[in-house]
């Protein structure tokens, strides 16, 4: 392995690693590390600098410190349910402290009797003695080991059930055999942002001489990993733009103006630039490839209408495909009005369509101007006459595969593409995961509209008559309510609450208005008949899963209620809280939780907070962590295992500019072979997203 690089040693498997050969190996497969290139990039999730530790003797207090001893006693105690405490006492020979950890089972079997140990916290004395509470722990195996005796030790994480001990042993062998590391990235790159070698940053994000040499190791390998997956995105972009052939809209935009001037309001300055950069790219020979994000209400709708018009004024049909078959139906009530305005013949086309013959006939002959439907859109026998533009909406719910089956529907030249989401997506994230998209922004809200007064309320009879007076003075005054639970039907393993048990305990408690039911087990046909009634103002109150998450438009509802809130994730309470607030009136959400993680804390707190999605975002992100999120977008992007999006958004920004920038210079890459094959072998091998073909 000597001297090979990144990309060679991905293809080398870890048993080749002395000690790895057996059971270890197997393990650590199974947790995702299967070759010699996937132990190399297993970092160190800390470092504990052994010649700077604190003797037992002489810790000062208050102060954050790493002590090293011997576990000398652990015990468990468990006072009260939902609490368990476990405390240990570690010493050195000339003194001792003790730890106590809350709701950390796991400790006691961490620490086994006469371990040496690491304990990094804050020392606080305690009923006069020396305490640390929920510090670090890392077992220090071998204590004899040259690796970790007088000297910056590095604890890795536990993979598969392999040791940071092991694994350490493990890393250091593979780095001997395969030192010295080529280093696949320009020259010129490495000196203008001032970057350490290759090499230099594997050795020493591992097994730095000082603390100090960790920094530069770790800007280094952040830059690779991110530059690489920029690499994939600025290819990927060139080659579904610059080479594949689309359509050159050339209409002069007279149905898309007259529709703008049927509308019976203005629209937005942003809704205005976001139609220009969509029939900008629209009249370009090769295919549009947008995402266009925008909170709840923002008014994309009108931005997809106008895409869809001018590939029909020009003599193409339009498409539009929705994750669900409630969607697709609210768009469909949506832009039919719409197109009536102008005279473009509309259609709806899902699994439960009665007329599906009727209207794949007319679709295929050209007598439809535009569809609007579910995965049904990609379905066989569905045939375009000329599909001249395609309109994903909330295209987390869909893969890159489902987007291309809609675009191959079309024969001849490829279809301009429009994503659509009201799931604000963090900066950060829309530089990897979409970052072969061109993104706009609908970034101003319509005038008249009025934020969501948001509350959280504590379960309990309390709690209820507040919100119960809430929702009997709205309707009271004409307006609706809805009421989300995170089940369907009551659960003996989840202890939430369920939307059919609740329907029943609110028809009883609000025994004089009408109460409505709908979630995903009901039949199409059944969940339409009570969304019309919800939209002909027949149901007061409408208990539901999320299958009202996203597209639901009742101008009328005021009222949001979600059930057990903290079960939910932050995007989600977002999309439920934008259910209401959509016409003239003052809206409220009511989060009914008592949370009994920190995490779900944060999430509430934050939806008091602010109504901003794009900050939700930003937090969700924090909250949950990238790992998360990766891997939703499609086959290909694995979790990032260094970079962190939302800290390193300074060095995403010089990876992005500097891999655009390359293949702009050389888009097959081939005077850069080396890198290609590394960012081949380091991405999965997707064929999304392999760089040689």
């Amino acid at each position: 392995m000597t001297g090979r690089t990144l990309g060679y040693l991905a293809s080398v498997g870890i048993e080749r690693v002395p000690g790895l050969s057996g059971k270890r190996g197997g393990d650590l497969r199974k947790a995702g590390i299967s070759s010699v290139a996937d132990l190399l990039l297993h970092v160190p999730r800390r470092y504990v600098d052994r010649s700077k530790t604190v003797p037992l003797s002489e810790l000062p207090l208050g102060e954050e410190v790493t002590v090293i001893g011997t576990v000398r006693d652990v015990a468990v105690r468990r006072p009260r349910k939902n609490l368990t405490i476990v405390e240990a006492t570690v010493h050195d020979g000339e003194g001792l402290v003790h730890a106590v950890w809350f709701n950390q089972a796991f400790r006691e079997r961490q620490l086994p009797l006469g371990a040496e140990v690491a304990l990094s916290g804050k020392v606080e004395r305690y009923r006069g003695r020396l305490q640390m509470q929920s510090p670090d722990a890392d077992i220090l195996d071998r204590p004899s080991e040259s690796l970790i005796t007088g000297r910056v030790m590095p604890v890795h994480g536990t993979a598969g059930g392999v040791g940071p001990g092991h694994l350490r042993r493990a890393i250091h062998t593979a780095l001997a055999t395969a030192r010295p590391m080529p280093d696949p990235v320009p020259a010129e790159i490495i000196d203008r942002l001032g970057l350490v070698g290759r090499d230099l940053a594997i050795g020493d994000i591992h097994f730095p001489a000082e603390m100090a040499a960790v920094a530069p190791a770790r800007r280094r390998l952040v830059f690779d990993e991110l530059f690489r997956l920029e690499l994939a995105l600025a290819v990927r972009k060139h080659r579904q733009v610059s080479l594949a052939e689309g359509i050159a809209h050339t209409a002069d935009a007279g149905l898309v103006g007259a529709f703008l001037e049927s509308l019976p309001f203005a629209i937005t300055g942003a809704q205005q630039r976001a139609i220009e950069e969509v029939r900008t790219d629209m009249r370009s020979p090769h295919p549009m490839h947008r995402l266009l994000q925008g909170e709840v209400g923002s008014g994309k709708t009108v931005v997809a209408m106008a895409a869809l018009l001018a590939a029909v004024e020009g003599g193409y049909q339009g498409a539009v495909m929705a994750p669900t078959e409630v969607l697709a139906e609210q768009h469909h009530l949506g832009l039919a009005p719409l197109g009536a305005l102008v005279g473009v013949r509309m259609a709806l086309l899902t699994g439960s369509s009665p007329d599906r013959e009727a209207v794949l006939a007319a679709v295929a002959a050209g007598t439809v101007d535009i569809v609007v439907g579910t995965h049904a859109l990609i379905q066989e026998g569905v045939h375009f006459a000329r599909l001249g533009v395609a309109v994903v909406d909330e295209q987390h719910r869909f893969g890159v595969h489902q987007r291309v089956q809609l675009k191959e529907k079309a024969e001849g030249p490829e279809p301009d593409l429009l994503i659509m989401t009201a799931t604000p997506i963090p900066r950060t994230l829309s530089m990897t995961l979409y970052g072969d998209l061109d993104v706009t922004i609908l970034d101003e809200m319509p005038r008249g509209r009025i934020p969501v007064q948001t509350t959280w309320v504590a379960p309990g009879p309390e709690g209820e008559r507040t919100v119960h007076a809430v929702i009997r003075s709205e309707v009271a005054a004409g307006r609706q309510v809805f009421v989300v639970c995170p089940l369907v039907e009551d659960s003996e393993k989840l202890q939430a609450a369920s939307a059919t048990a609740e329907f029943e305990r609110l028809s009883a408690i609000f025994s004089g208005l009408r109460v409505g039911l709908i979630h995903g087990q009901l039949r199409s046909s059944e969940k339409e008949e009570v969304m019309g009634q919800m939209r002909a103002g027949t149901i007061d109150i409408l208990v539901a899963t999320t299958v009202i998450e996203v597209g639901i438009d009742i101008t009328n509802a005021t009222v949001m209620v979600i059930e057990d809130a903290d079960r939910f994730g932050l995007s989600q309470l977002h999309q439920l809280r934008g259910r209401v607030g959509r016409g003239e009136h003052p809206s409220h959400c009511f989060l009914m939780a008592a949370p009994t993680t920190p995490d779900g804390e944060a999430r509430l707190e934050a939806m008091v907070a602010t109504t901003d999605g794009f900050r939700l975002a930003e937090e969700d992100l924090r909250i949950r962590g990238q790992g998360t999120v990766f891997g939703a977008r499609q086959a290909g992007v694995a979790d990032l295992r260094i970079a962190d999006v939302l800290g390193d958004v300074e060095i995403l920004v010089e990876a992005r500019r500097e891999a655009f920038a390359l293949v702009a210079a050389d888009p097959d890459l081939t005077e850069h072979r080396d890198l290609a094959e590394e960012t081949d072998a380091l991405l999965g091998g997707s064929e999304d997203w392999l760089l040689i073909s």
